[in-house]
């Protein structure tokens, strides 16, 4: 037996549990300076020009930026980039950031001063409405036939830039990069008609088996995104990697789709950790806040960490979860508690929520899963999971239905680690 202790919220839960090997990304072999990375990815843009040649002095810039729910860096990089943009004469009342919401809330003033750092008061800030049609322009279709609606500030500007952070996403492939334009400002509608590509068609039924983590080549999902995100003409793109630590350990600028490739591959190299077999038992933190600031951005880490366990084991999953569901629509999708009916109703009225309590609830089926949450018995039972109050007590629960020679994983950064299974 040996003492983890692992983050849970803004917080730390401990516990003694049986030996078991611990998935951690990849080291770095050097210290991270992060100003310097920054002021680097800006001089040498990957297929892009650098900014000194894109930008002309009086132009008016939008910047579009990530909301709370996922650190970017944002407060270091942002100020390095207006003042990049100040030398080459845009000033600072040319100069609009727009928050990413997607379909999430608005923000508050303390996480507005948050994402933007020394720049709050300085540069406008606005929160993307992806529900009032007079804060929308039509772009057209994509080769799908997706209707492209876009915030009204960013089509505005004469030079529209896009940061974020590149990481995995659980049926995109990766976040950052087009994602900050769509479904980061774009229209509700926009939005679900370019994640519905999750599905394969009716006649076919389930998921597409490429939409899935850490795949680009042949996601459907990856290819509606950027079609719509491209109908924008982003000028330029800046994205960081993170560490676990939350330390920027990459920036990647230049092109909407080349730059943002080039830092899907550090995030692989980083974070992708391989096993041998299925195991029987995993431990996952999302990693603390703000990766478990909702079960919405949450259930990523569970849906990452599933891989690691064996068909019919067992998973004690950490997810504070201080705001909630982080959609007040979410938890309603759970009154279909058979996996075929609940896509038959997705089907004749997708939404991104219902898609995620979908992928929820099949894994919740799929595996023993013990919650620690703020969560209610009643709530996390719904969700087909088993609450626990802290993570002994879920050790405990689990103890007793595992064999004498079971394998067992931590994975303290869930948020970001994907473990695959060797020739699998």
């Amino acid at each position: 037996m040996s003492i983890i202790e692992l983050k849970y919220g803004s917080s730390t839960l401990a516990a003694d549990v049986p030996a078991a090997k611990v998935l951690q990304p990849a080291a770095l072999l050097q210290e991270t300076k992060p100003i310097q990375l920054i002021s680097d990815g800006l001089a040498t843009p990957i297929g892009s020009l650098p900014l000194a040649k894109i930008v002309t002095a009086g132009e008016k810039v939008a910047i579009v930026t990530s909301d709370i729910t996922r650190y970017t860096g944002s407060e270091l990089y942002l100020p390095v980039l207006v003042a990049e943009l100040n030398r080459l004469g845009v000033a600072d009342a040319d100069i609009e950031i727009i928050i990413a919401l997607g379909i999430h809330r608005y923000q508050t003033e303390a996480e507005h001063r948050k994402i933007v750092g020394s720049l709050y008061g300085r540069i406008s800030v606005y929160d993307h409405e992806c529900d009032d049609p007079d804060e929308l322009v039509d772009l057209g279709l994509t080769e799908a036939g997706i209707a492209v609606q876009i915030n009204r500030r960013v089509v505005a500007a004469d030079r529209v830039i896009v940061t974020g952070t590149i990481g995995f996403h659980y049926f995109a492939g990766f976040g950052g990069g087009r994602k900050g334009l769509v479904p980061g400002v774009a229209s509700r509608e926009t939005c679900m008609a370019s994640h519905f590509a999750v599905f394969n068609p009716p006649e076919v039924g389930g998921k597409h088996s490429q939409a899935v983590t850490g795949v680009l080549d042949g996601n459907p999902v990856h290819r509606n995104l950027l079609q719509a995100a491209q109908l924008v003409k982003p000028d330029f793109l800046l994205n960081t990697v993170l560490s676990p630590q939350k330390e920027i350990v990459g920036v990647f600028c230049g092109d909407l789709e080349q730059a943002h490739l080039a830092g899907c591959d550090m995030a692989r190299e980083l974070y992708q950790v391989s096993l041998p077999n299925p195991v029987d038992l995993a431990i996952i933190s999302c990693g603390g806040e703000p990766k478990d600031i909702n079960f919405i951005q949450a259930q990523k880490a569970l849906d990452y960490g599933c891989r690691a366990v064996k068909d019919g084991g067992t998973i004690i999953f950490m997810a504070a979860c201080q705001d909630g569901f982080g959609n007040e629509s979410f938890f309603d999708w759970f009154r279909y508690q058979a996996l075929d009916e609940f896509e038959l109703a997705l089907r004749a009225n997708y939404q991104i929520n219902g898609q995620t309590a979908h992928a929820t609830l099949a894994k919740s089926q799929r595996f023993r899963v013990v919650l620690i949450s703020e969560f209610s018995s009643e709530q996390t039972v719904t969700m087909g999971m088993e609450k626990a109050a802290n993570l002994q007590i879920a050790v405990d629960m689990v103890t007793p239905s595992l064999a004498e020679n079971c394998e067992i994983v931590v994975i303290p950064n869930g948020g970001t680690v994907v473990p695959t299974i060797d020739n699998c």
